[in-house]
């Protein structure tokens, strides 16, 4: 049975030239760490949810950073200096996504982070600054041959690299959250560096479709040349201000993409665990569960009722520690997360929205997908090596779209050193 709000948000879909089904996913930006047995029992735990994609990053991380997840600790892919490659993340992922498309999932792979350019350790921001690292023309090849590594990974046991396997990865994005900390008069001016960026994963012959990695708000993360570069595909939201959850909103946005020929994901947005005003969420008082899950399900409806489907941020494999600038949920953990079961079911709901794209073929993952469906409601190790890995943190959080809070979803920035 559809929720009210669902057939409230399906009642809006006059305006939209239905082409296919809406879909949820979520993020998990440390899923590369997570033991098998923790692994086995997330997954299964979105299958449940009807969870569709899940965004996974390739920044370093460590249990003390990780939203209290008991994680195998990893380097990143260039833990200490440009073009040294360490594959462990790439090797993780190669497992996480075999499991994965067993439960019909496929994991979309930011291929780095403002994060962690921004953290204090990344050998880019220290050969070029952060700045320089988006203008300067050798820190670009530098990042292209990043990005060209990346793809011709051979995958340890399907034996293809990772730009031939879209029954398993829905798409790439060059990095999360580009250029937020430089401002957005610094984002205008160098729009190109994402198509630029794009440009060259299409050089690799993969037909992955390529994504932007979202901004600090809606009118941010989507410029309006972004819309014109042939070699995006799609064009990914992030917004945690409540008005850029409107329907109307979106959906000015929705009709340009799609006159442009372009997709849309609402790529990560959340309901806060405070009571913090406009959805800004740095600490505060515990919001009244029901006025959360309240949240949560309006937002999803409105969001899906302007055709475009969601991701939230984060499912977590394990209990909310409820650190500062909370929208996690629980799926499993020892206790229920009270809005576990809101949350999937405003996932379920997205299914049943209409949307203006098709996202069948890109939601396919074959075979294993269909048994999985059907029956369901060993890393390759790099060498070892000792460095000092980005945390994968924000150190300045941008602002939401009103002006009026900040948005901040990640751990204190620390810098450790890792053995493998």
């Amino acid at each position: 049975m559809l929720s009210l709000f669902a057939f409230g948000a399906m009642a809006l879909f006059g305006q939209i030239a239905a082409a296919g089904q809406s879909f949820a996913g979520t993020n998990l930006y440390y899923a590369a760490g997570l033991k098998a047995d923790m692994r086995a029992k997330y997954l299964d735990s979105l299958q449940d949810a009807s969870i569709r994609v899940l965004r996974v990053w390739l920044d370093g991380q460590h249990s003390g950073g990780t939203k209290g997840t008991d994680i195998t600790e990893y380097a990143g892919l260039e833990p200490s200096s440009v073009g040294t490659y360490d594959d462990t993340v790439l090797s993780l992922l190669d497992d996480f996504m075999v499991e994965s498309n067993k439960r019909g999932i496929k994991l979309l792979i930011s291929m780095h982070s403002w994060n962690s350019l921004s953290g204090g350790s990344d050998p880019y921001a220290q050969n070029w600054g952060k700045d320089g690292f988006y203008t300067n023309s050798d820190a670009t090849s530098a990042f292209d041959a990043r990005l060209a590594h990346i793809l011709a990974h051979e995958h340890s046991s399907l034996g293809k690299p990772w730009s031939a396997l879209g029954d398993y990865i829905f798409a790439f994005e060059a990095q999360n959250e580009a250029m937020i900390g430089l401002g957005e008069q610094f984002i205008k001016d160098n729009t190109a560096w994402q198509c630029d960026r794009a440009a060259a994963l299409k050089k690799t012959g993969t037909t992955i479709p390529i994504s932007t990695g979202g901004a600090s708000w809606l009118d941010e993360s989507l410029q309006a040349q972004w819309f014109d570069c042939e070699h995006l595909d799609i064009l990914a939201i992030h917004a945690y201000g409540p008005g850029d959850y409107s329907t109307d909103k979106l959906q000015g946005y929705t009709d340009k993409a799609t006159a442009a020929g372009k997709k849309l994901i609402m790529q990560e947005w959340g309901a806060c665990y405070f009571d913090t005003e406009n959805n800004n969420c740095p600490q505060g008082g515990v919001l009244d569960v029901g006025t959360r899950n309240d949240n949560i399900q309006k937002w999803a409806a409105a969001i899906s009722a302007a055709g475009i489907p969601w991701m939230y941020w984060q499912i977590l494999p394990n209990n909310d520690p409820h650190y500062g600038y909370d929208f996690e949920v629980a799926s499993i953990g020892e206790e229920e997360d009270p809005s576990w079961q809101t949350l999937k079911q405003a996932a379920k709901d997205a299914e049943s929205a209409e949307s203006p794209w098709d996202w069948e073929a890109l939601l396919d993952t074959g075979a294993n997908a269909g048994a999985a469906s059907a029956s369901a409601s060993g890393s390759k190790k790099a060498a070892s090596k000792t460095v000092d890995a980005p945390s994968g943190v924000i150190t300045a959080p941008p602002k939401t779209s009103d002006g009026s809070g900040t948005k901040h979803k990640y751990t204190t920035v620390v810098t450790y050193t890792w053995e493998a």
